[in-house]
């Protein structure tokens, strides 16, 4: 071996052994979450929750920033050009994922620009009516509706958000003619709910539960697969006898597209792990969730899945955010 082959072979071992010292101690530096929404929310609370525990776990900091603006898009934009190294993630969402691709014409990032790290948790909505509506399960709500077709009303935080969604799956699955009035924001929806100006709405476990304790409001379902361990007496739309009609949000991080996938892999595996916590399951379900956690490859069916169910409801409707 000649001085300049041995030089050479001596350089190579040396790129490879920095490279795979610089994996193995991934994260070798503060990591950043950008939450594309204002904080409170539930994507900002568990994505919080998780984060302070992701830090203590790698030894280092785990910064939530919070980058609201255009139902997610700012937040996804400025994700879709970090460099895919680990260090920068972002917590989508099913309306960034999934709806968003469709109901916006034009995004300033493609949508296959991230890549799915791990599931963190199932945000299922409640079917909730006011006290005074003649119907206390769901199979009632569905005859009152026939028989009155377009007059009862179902509220929403906003057109094309996934509660609107929500209930235009409930009027597909059912057959139903129900009419849609739109909020600027869930709040407005819920009071307006509240003092019977309008007869349903789908809404998160965590906006619903204390109203429907204090009786202002009546719980017919919850939209998720399982029951809600915050609404356990509360059956699911399948169990009160409405099939094909789940719907509701999630939470989970993802990449910049390019990410390597021993990072991602050990991001998902210690996401697992966390969301596997006592405290953090019990945190999480008093805001309405259920813990998941899950591989990057069973989120990307997820995701996929949820994109072709919203593309044909947005189509059917016509819907638009621009």
């Amino acid at each position: 071996m000649t001085q300049t082959t041995r030089t050479l072979a001596a350089i190579a071992l040396a790129a490879f052994t920095l490279t795979a010292h610089a994996q193995g101690e991934w994260p070798a530096k503060p990591v950043t979450i950008i939450v594309p929404f204002t904080p409170g929310g539930g994507t900002d609370i568990g994505t919080r929750l998780v984060a302070q525990r992701l830090s203590q776990l790698w030894s280092q900091p785990v910064v939530v920033d919070n980058r609201p603006g255009a139902a997610g898009n700012v937040g996804l934009e400025l994700t879709s050009r970090a460099k895919p190294d680990g260090y920068t993630l972002v917590a989508g969402n099913v309306g960034t994922q999934s709806i968003n691709p469709f109901l916006y014409k034009k995004l300033n990032y493609k949508p296959d620009s991230f890549v799915p790290v791990s599931l963190m948790a199932e945000l299922p909505f409640a079917l909730v009516v006011t006290p005074g509506l003649p119907a206390k399960t769901p199979k009632e709500l569905v005859a009152l509706a026939k028989a009155k077709p377009g007059k009862l009303t179902f509220a929403s935080s906003g057109t094309g958000g996934s509660p609107h969604l929500s209930g235009e799956i409930f009027k597909a699955a059912t057959g139903t003619d129900m009419l849609h009035v739109p909020y600027k924001g869930g709040g407005a929806a819920m009071t307006d709910l509240m003092a019977g100006n309008v007869d349903m709405l789908f809404a998160s476990i965590l906006e619903t539960t204390g109203h429907v304790k204090a009786g202002k409001l009546r719980a017919l379902a919850v939209t998720g697969t399982v029951r809600s361990p915050s609404m356990p007496d509360v059956p699911t739309l399948a169990e009160a006898g409405i099939q094909n009609a789940e719907s509701g949000s999630w939470v989970g991080l993802l990449a910049p597209a390019g990410t390597p996938k021993e990072v991602v892999d050990k991001i998902a595996a210690d996401v697992k792990k966390v969301v596997a916590m006592p405290d953090v399951k019990k945190q999480l379900v008093e805001q309405g969730a259920i813990p998941v956690g899950s591989t990057p490859q069973e989120f990307a069916q997820i995701i996929a899945n949820d994109r072709k169910r919203y593309a044909r409801i947005i189509a059917d409707n016509h819907l638009s955010a621009d």
